[in-house]
C-alpha cells in the first residue's frame, strides 16, 4: 500500500500538485551551465493558503528543464511519460505547474467543505514535490524525484525515486545494462549490506541497525537505483522495506561485490578496473 502511494505521488508530480493559494505566488528560475554545454533550468512554485483559523496548507514544487536535450523520447522518460507534458520548455513546464496547482486548489476547496468545520486545533498541511539533478558523469544523468506530504495523522509521509538516464543513447538506464548478477544473489548482497548506510535505526552504541526494523524477508533489487565510481546504490522510501522510524534507506553494492557480472559496456564507460 505505501509503495503504491509513493508511485502515485511521484506520478502526480507531473499531473497534479498540492495545496492552497495565497495572495502571492513565487516562481523562481535558476540556470546552470556545465563546461560541456549541458544546461539545466529550474522552475519552482511556492504557495500557501489559510483555509480557516485551524488549517493552513502549504504547497511547493520544483521541476528541472533541459534545454540542451532535444530527443523527445528521452524527455518523455525524464517526465515519466506524462501526456500532460507536451511543451518541455521553461515556459511550458512553468505553465504546467501553475495549471496543476490551480486544479489541486479547486479540489481541496471542494473536498474541505465536508470536514473543515470539524477541525478543532491548528494544523499546517503541506505537499512538496521535487526534482533534483544529482550528477552527470560519463553522460549518465542522475535525477532524484522526491515527494513529501502531511494531511493529518501521526506523521508526514515522503519518498524518493532515483532514475539514471543515458545521454549517449537517449534512454533510461535499466539494471540489466549494469549487471547480469542473478536476482537472488543481488538480493542476498542487499540483505548483507543493509546496515552500511543511512537510516534512522541505531543500536545502543549508536551504530546503524536498519535490519532490526525490516518489514520484508527479502530486500528486492528494484529499478530505484543510482551509482557513482565506487558503488551501485538502491534507495528505499519509508515503509518500502523498513518501518517509518528507520527513515529512507540507501543500500550500497560495491563494484567489487559485482565483479565478473558487470556488463563490458558499462564497465568501460565508467572506467571500472
Amino acid at each position: 500500500m505505501k509503495n503504491t502511494i509513493a508511485v502515485l505521488a511521484l506520478s502526480a508530480f507531473f499531473t497534479f500538485t498540492a495545496c492552497k493559494k495565497s495572495e502571492t505566488t513565487n516562481i523562481t528560475t535558476n540556470v546552470e551551465t556545465q563546461a560541456n554545454q549541458f544546461s539545466v533550468d529550474t522552475v519552482k512554485v511556492n504557495d500557501s493558503i489559510k483555509l480557516n483559523d485551524s488549517l493552513t496548507i502549504r504547497y511547493s514544487s520544483k521541476m528541472l528543464v533541459f534545454p540542451s536535450i532535444k530527443d523527445k523520447k528521452l524527455l518523455d522518460s525524464i517526465y515519466f511519460g506524462d501526456k500532460n507534458v507536451q511543451d518541455f520548455s521553461k515556459n511550458g513546464l512553468q505553465s504546467l505547474l501553475e495549471k496543476n496547482k490551480n486544479e489541486y486548489f479547486n479540489s481541496i476547496k471542494k473536498d474541505s467543505k465536508d470536514w473543515l468545520s470539524d477541525m478543532k486545533f491548528a494544523q499546517e498541511w503541506y505537499s512538496d514535490l521535487g526534482m533534483d539533478l544529482k550528477s552527470n558523469t560519463n553522460d549518465y544523468l542522475h535525477i532524484q524525484y522526491s515527494w513529501g506530504s502531511y494531511e493529518g495523522g501521526a506523521h508526514d509521509n515522503y519518498g524518493y525515486s532515483e532514475r539514471v538516464f543515458d545521454l549517449k543513447n537517449n534512454k533510461k538506464v535499466e539494471l540489466k545494462e549494469i549487471t547480469s548478477m542473478p536476482k537472488n544473489k543481488l538480493e542476498a548482497l542487499l540483505m548483507k549490506n543493509v546496515n552500511k548506510m543511512n537510516g534512522g535505526a541505531t543500536d545502543d552504541k549508536g551504530e546503524i541497525n536498519n535490519s532490526d526494523m525490516l518489514l520484508v524477508e527479502v530486500i528486492p533489487a528494484t529499478e530505484n537505483f543510482y551509482f557513482d565510481n565506487k558503488n551501485l546504490y538502491f534507495h528505499y522510501s519509508p515503509y518500502e522495506i523498513t518501518a517509518f522510524a528507520a527513515g529512507d534507506i540507501t543500500i550500497p553494492v560495491s563494484w567489487q561485490d559485482l565483479n565478473g557480472t558487470l556488463t563490458p559496456q558499462f564497465k568501460e564507460r565508467m572506467k571500472i578496473k
